[in-house]
């Protein structure tokens, strides 16, 4: 039996120290997400608190810390709305239940073959979907459903804004939070160890009660009043296809912001690598609780992965610390919750979607890789007009074709020899997707001639381009009563 080494008195300290910094960073992205997602504050402190002590115990990765995520708002929200608050835990618990499936089957590593455009793509259609809500909450108001009813009504919503006195005050609150989000890395590394979301929440809080402003604040229960666990009418909408379609959104797109982010993690340390099929089950295992709960779902979050790292955390002891700091708040402070303004809440997520957003990488990705470029814009537009799932599949049929264009380079040589015949020579991938010219070549030869057909150069011909060969030499000895000299290929 192998012995794991004591944790250190030295490597206790830094992860004490770590907890203490991530429980700070982790305390309003939980309650602002669930407040995005349309649910309870108290359900993105839970689903904090099982990523901390549950499944930061568990094997995988040591250092990336889960909870809720802003890249799961949207998908969430949608499916409160969609199958209403009590089918949540059911299809959170599911989607575990698949990701612990999918782990054992050693899939994981299979979501690093994603393209990173695609990822990006997804990630910005997140992002953009999550500001234009947002910018209602800014304003204290109520957003449309989609992602294009929320872009179309901005107009609107900023002439409701300037005339009303409560929708303007709530988004100066907005704004203020961002700006302190903005410039907080300009102030001096003193300042700077308080995290930035943490400082731009109660400066706003702070703000609004010392003028009295009338905003809306979180509506706080207390984590028991909360607490929902499945029942059996619950359990049988698994049976909705829609539901179903639903689940496997959420595990497909968790797992992949978790892996993702394990492989950024990785980066930022040199301590042990992520395994990723162990990461896989541990995020599957903390769902299928956090559904079990009736909790918002789960991922590896980077922001708070990456302050973990920063604040010099060693082990895993930093993770499952912050675990408990945030079932200590919940438990003992939860009436702190109540004063906290929804605009600001509003202004950190407004910010968190605009880091989802890769302006500054899509120039230079223009310039070098073209393709790639239009697959992560045309995937974040599919993710606003669709949805999530929708506009992911979509992005992954884009890359799949690029990738089949890109590997079926194929090359045909006509040369007029002495003798009067033709030879033509084929070399590279003869896929369908070169056929049209393929066949374009072949229908211009003269008809009559002889023509030495040379397929040695080819690395792979599929069934469509065989089959067009084919026909064509058939057509070709039968009108032109010549004969076609076929070298043989072994592909």
């Amino acid at each position: 039996m192998i012995r794991r080494p004591a944790l250190r008195p030295a490597d206790l300290r830094a992860d004490l120290a770590a907890s203490l910094v991530v429980f700070l960073v982790a305390l309003p992205l939980c309650v602002g997400v669930a407040v995005a997602s349309g649910v309870p504050a108290e359900l993105g402190l839970l689903t904090g608190i099982v990523g901390g002590l549950l499944t930061g115990l568990l094997p995988g990765s040591s250092l990336q810390v889960s909870g809720p995520a802003a890249g799961l708002t949207v998908l969430v929200f949608a499916a409160v709305q969609e199958h209403g608050l009590a089918a949540l835990g059911v299809i959170t618990a599911a989607a575990g239940l698949l990701q612990v499936g999918m782990g054992a089957l050693r899939l994981g590593r299979l979501f690093r073959a994603i393209s990173v455009s695609v990822v990006q793509g997804m990630l910005a259609g997140i992002g953009l979907v999550l500001i234009s809500g947002q910018l209602y909450a800014l304003a204290d108001a109520k957003a449309p459903r989609s992602g294009l009813d929320k872009l179309a009504g901005l107009p609107g919503l900023v002439l409701d804004t300037v005339t009303s006195t409560r929708a303007l005050t709530a988004a100066a609150i907005g704004i203020g939070t961002i700006a302190v989000l903005v410039l907080w890395p300009r102030l001096p590394a003193r300042v700077r160890t308080v995290p930035a979301p943490l400082a731009a929440v109660a400066a706003a809080t702070a703000a609004t009660a010392v003028f009295d402003l009338s905003v809306g604040k979180v509506e706080v229960a207390g984590l028991a009043g909360v607490i929902d666990l499945p029942g059996g009418a619950d359990l049988a909408a698994l049976g909705d296809v829609g539901v179903l379609g639903t689940v496997l959104a959420f595990a497909l797109i968790a797992s992949a912001e978790s892996l993702f982010s394990a492989a950024a993690v990785d980066r930022l340390h040199g301590g042990p690598r992520t395994h990723y099929d162990r990461e896989l089950i541990a995020q599957g295992v903390g769902n299928t609780v956090c559904g079990a709960l009736g909790a918002l779902p789960m991922t590896a979050v980077i922001v708070r992965s990456a302050a973990n790292v920063q604040a010099g955390a060693r082990t895993k002891a930093s993770r499952v610390l912050h675990g408990l700091w945030l079932l200590l708040f919940a438990a003992l402070f939860p009436a702190a919750l109540s004063v906290i303004p929804l605009a600001a809440l509003a202004g950190v997520l407004v910010h968190a979607g605009a880091k989802l957003v890769p302006a500054k990488a899509l120039v230079p990705l223009w310039r070098t890789h073209r393709g790639e470029a239009l697959i992560l814009m045309a995937t974040a537009v599919a993710v606003v007009v669709t949805n999530l799932f929708e506009g992911v599949l979509l992005g992954l049929l884009l890359s799949v074709l690029k990738s089949a264009w890109d590997t079926s380079h194929l090359h045909v040589e006509v040369d007029e020899r002495g003798d009067g015949t033709v030879g033509v020579t084929l070399a590279g991938n003869a896929t369908f997707l070169r056929l049209p010219r393929l066949l374009d070549t072949l229908e211009r030869l003269p008809a009559g001639r002889t023509v030495h057909l040379d397929l040695t150069g080819l690395r792979h011909l599929d069934h469509a381009c065989r089959t067009a060969l084919e026909t064509w030499e058939e057509r070709h000895n039968r009108v032109g009563e010549a004969l076609v000299v076929r070298v043989p290929v072994g592909v």
